[in-house]
């Protein structure tokens, strides 16, 4: 009897700290059910974007070429900086000081723009980064009642098999034994079996203002983008082959990576809807999927990068 005893005794000192501990994390979760990453301020962008007719901007400034990449100058005309360059390439034919003051002058104007365009992809991705962090707190939670839930029920096989083993050496009759031995078999069998819940527990996440969904629909339907961000992801000249805008190769991969090449269970998924109950693989891929983005947005720095060195030769 003390075996029984003490294996009960340590049974409930485990339950009691796995309880107390999942009470924490359902605690610490709440601040967590809605968005802390979106702005206070909800800036009122253009809803004008860029031309995409990129060949005709390219032809119409073929001068530029000597000077700039294609990128360089399709990101001029987005930032509406063609007039400038073209009249520091008009001053540039003038050695005199007045000239030099003025190109200078049109020079702080170009880098004036390219500033807003760096701390508008600063601020998307800090966003993209910030969402992505929320939901992997939200991950780590749902992974933490999975594995609670699977250390319960492992914790009660070990027990019931151990129970029975223990009443099995107590029990003098042979048939008595051996139906105790057959049931705490069956019970630990039992609570094995039910850690093979391929799902697990689901938790409700609420994201009204849905990052992916706009990149997921290619559409610009509501104030979560820039529009020289927009233009960037969208623009098939930014991609590195050409023949995909950015988020259409990140959708591709998503379908792919994400859903298993099925656009019908993406379409229908809560990734892309404001909010609900989410699994924690569906709360991984989101995480991943923030991630890829954030880095896809970083990329971009790259271009301005460029656009700014040919500035300075232009200037030279």
């Amino acid at each position: 009897m003390k075996k029984i005893f003490y294996l009960l005794t340590v049974l409930s000192v485990i339950t009691s700290c796995v309880s107390k501990k999942n009470q924490a994390i359902k605690q610490n979760i709440l601040t967590l059910k809605d968005s802390y990453c979106k702005a206070p301020f909800q800036y009122n962008y253009p809803n004008k974007l860029p031309s995409y007719n990129s060949d005709s901007i390219l032809l119409a400034n073929k001068d530029l070429k000597p000077m700039f990449s294609d990128q360089s100058i399709l990101i001029l005309n987005a930032l509406d900086n063609l007039d400038e360059v073209h009249q520091i390439m008009e001053l540039k034919k003038d050695s005199s000081l007045s000239s030099q003051v003025k190109v200078l002058q049109l020079k702080t104007r170009i880098n004036s723009k390219i500033t807003i365009s760096l701390t508008e992809l600063d601020a998307v991705a800090a966003e993209f980064d910030c969402e992505g962090e929320r939901v992997a707190q939200i991950g780590n939670y749902v992974d933490n009642l999975n594995d609670s839930k699977s250390n319960k029920l492992i914790l009660y096989s070990i027990v019931a098999g151990a129970a029975a083993s223990i009443a099995g050496g107590i029990v003098k009759d042979d048939a008595w034994s051996s139906a105790i031995d057959i049931g705490g078999g069956a019970l630990g069998a039992g609570f094995g079996l039910a850690t093979l819940n391929p799902k697990g527990k689901k938790v409700e996440f609420v994201h009204s203002r849905n990052l992916l969904r706009d990149i997921w629909k290619e559409k610009l339907e509501s104030p979560n983008f820039p529009p020289f961000i927009w233009y960037m992801y969208t623009e098939k000249k930014f991609s590195n082959k050409e023949t995909h805008s950015i988020i259409q190769s990140m959708k591709e991969r998503w379908l792919h990576y994400q859903f298993d090449d099925s656009k019908t269970e993406a379409d229908q998924s809560v990734i892309f809807s404001d909010g609900g109950y989410y699994r924690a693989d569906d709360l991984h891929n989101r995480a991943a999927m923030l991630n890829q983005m954030q880095s896809a947005t970083r990329t971009i720095n790259q271009n301005i990068n460029y656009l700014l060195l040919d500035l300075d030769k232009l200037i030279l």
